[in-house]
């Protein structure tokens, strides 16, 4: 009875699978996120709205989205410095009545921090809020949007002779 666990590579699979998960769950957790986001524990901050960041090639700008849904624009500040864009704010509690029946939304302070890719500038930066969606859009310098590149293809007979 010292074993209860049966001598199985099934249930050793099963062991090692877990211990496993676990690992790849705390290197998410403990590193920082790809992208050039910086890390900010969960304990520093009520919640962490959802935001998309990217470069639009044909208008040659800078577009970062953030979901602010109930959020008043006047609660939320953008700065700069050093090319890290910091959106922070607050979400505010205006519930009146005491009897909640479910309650799934966030309410309090958040911060979010990014740093802008190459070329973005940071003085020429605009914020629009429409419906709940906060827009941040700053225009790139021609020089630092990726080029495509041609390949130029070799005739056999200049491979050949060298």
């Amino acid at each position: 009875m010292a074993n209860l666990i049966p001598q199985d590579t099934f249930f050793q699979d099963l062991f090692d699978f877990r211990r496993d998960f676990d690992q790849i769950f705390n290197r998410i957790v403990l590193a920082k996120p790809m992208l050039g986001e910086q890390f900010i524990p969960n304990k520093m901050f009520d919640f962490l709205p959802s935001m998309e960041s990217y470069l639009d090639k044909d208008a040659k700008k800078f577009v970062c989205r953030v979901s602010l849904p109930g959020i008043d624009p006047k609660d939320v500040e953008i700065h700069t410095k050093d090319n890290v864009l910091t959106i922070k704010g607050e979400r505010k509690l205006v519930r009146t009545s005491k009897e909640v029946m479910d309650d799934e939304i966030m309410y309090g302070k958040f911060e979010r921090t990014l740093t802008l890719p190459e070329g973005v500038v940071a003085d020429k930066l605009t914020a629009e809020y429409h419906n709940g969606m906060l827009e941040i859009s700053a225009p790139v310098a021609a020089a630092a949007m990726p080029r495509k590149v041609e390949i130029k293809v070799v005739p056999i007979s200049k491979q050949i002779a060298a």
